[in-house]
């Protein structure tokens, strides 16, 4: 009787470490987080969050004043793993969130999209999504088989926008880690290599200007086109 012990990836290629990023778009343009070119922007664009909601889920924050904020962000800049990078606004050309890679691991062709936090400016617009689709497309186009997304379980929002964003849900992780004092039980969403063709048709025709009036509301939403392509969904949505 053959046993079965996985698919032999004969010409698997190690995928690339992301380094020196910088990508661009329409709206947005991704960079390496810089204490001194970003940590006056990022602040001022967070302030907006009146009640520090961006914060709830994140292992940081909220943050008491600018001395507080910049001390975390020369903490994360310069790192490897997680890679901290801003985005950026086109037309202000300020910086307006924060996203990392993170697990990153070339020789398996692993990469998770984590440390994600939109100012009020990004929150919910085209920027935003498109943002995410640079960071994916990078991925998938230097090497990656597999593209992740890890979020608390009581996160939503989050676990709302990982399904609309392509990812399938793959389970929870009970009591994966605490985070500031609390249990948290982690959702786990991917997207992997041989969905990302079809994937990226989805964004094309969603980002595109066509599918946009001129007030700006969509014709078509993202999440019409990829919930064809989604495995799994969330039981809990």
């Amino acid at each position: 009787m053959t046993r079965e012990v996985g698919e032999l990836l004969l010409n698997w290629k190690t995928a690339s470490n992301p380094t020196n990023l910088k990508l661009s778009g329409e709206h947005v343009f991704i960079d390496e987080i810089s204490d001194k070119d970003h940590s006056e922007q990022l602040y001022e664009s967070y302030k907006a969050d009146k009640n520090g909601e961006i914060w709830d889920y994140m292992a940081v924050g909220p943050f008491a004043n600018l001395i507080e904020f910049k001390e975390w962000v020369k903490s994360i800049q310069g790192k490897k793993d997680p890679y901290f990078f801003i985005i950026g606004d086109v037309k202000s050309q300020n910086a307006v969130g924060i996203l990392s890679y993170m697990r990153i691991k070339p020789m398996e062709g692993c990469i998770e999209i984590g440390n994600i936090s939109f100012s009020p400016k990004l929150k919910n617009t085209v920027a935003g999504t498109e943002a995410m689709y640079l960071t994916m497309n990078w991925a998938f186009e230097n090497g990656y088989r597999r593209y992740e997304w890890k979020c608390n379980s009581l996160n939503k929002n989050s676990r709302k926008a990982a399904q609309r964003l392509g990812f399938s849900f793959e389970g929870l992780f009970r009591q994966a880690t605490i985070v500031k004092g609390r249990n948290r039980d982690t959702a786990w969403f991917s997207v992997i290599d041989t969905e990302w063709k079809e994937l990226k048709e989805c964004y094309k025709t969603y980002l595109n200007k066509k599918n946009f009036c001129t007030n700006g509301i969509q014709k078509v939403s993202l999440s019409s086109l990829t919930k064809p392509i989604l495995k799994q969904k969330d039981p809990s949505l």
